[in-house]
């Protein structure tokens, strides 16, 4: 269908517009964490967020309120998870824990394949740090996010960084 009716365009305008400035109000107001880079927690919130707009922007049977309560619980949520997670502990039960890939110039195969990345991903890693020889680097470490971070040995000391990488040697 083409064209419904006038009333229903002006409905998406109007609530739509109403939705989108309560989305950026709870985002502003809930801090940055929210719009983070994303791991696969937050990934899941930023998704929920843009359905529920969606949702609210398309649906006549949902009110411009009931979406701005579902968009603020969603917002609420996050924030009581990661609150929680950061003063008790336990992030690790929403996000992964980082993964050494490669440790003291070593590409650790086993790592490779239980993440499912490529040497090719680790050594683009390597050259956007501005390295060419894998033996110059310290760690490479697989975040949360899916970046690979990189630590040449000259810039290791004492390998503190590593601390909450499962695998990694901090002495």
């Amino acid at each position: 269908m083409w064209f419904s009716t006038w009333s229903d365009l002006t409905r998406i305008l109007l609530v739509g517009a109403a939705a989108y400035v309560t989305l950026v109000v709870i985002l502003r107001t809930s801090g940055k964490r929210t719009l983070a880079k994303l791991n696969a927690f937050d990934l899941v919130v930023t998704v929920a967020l843009g359905s529920t707009l969606a949702t609210i922007f398309l649906d006549k049977n949902v009110t411009w309120a009931q979406g701005a309560v579902a968009l603020g619980t969603l917002a609420l949520l996050q924030f009581l998870v990661a609150a929680v997670t950061t003063r008790f502990g336990g992030r690790t039960a929403v996000t992964a824990s980082p993964t050494l890939l490669v440790q003291q110039g070593q590409v650790l195969e086993s790592a490779l394949h239980t993440q499912r990345v490529t040497e090719a991903e680790v050594w683009q890693a390597v050259r956007s740090s501005g390295i060419g020889d894998i033996g110059m680097v310290a760690a490479a470490v697989l975040e949360t996010d899916g970046t690979i971070s990189v630590i040449t040995e000259q810039r290791a000391g004492d390998r503190s960084a590593l601390r909450d990488v499962p695998e990694a040697s901090t002495t």
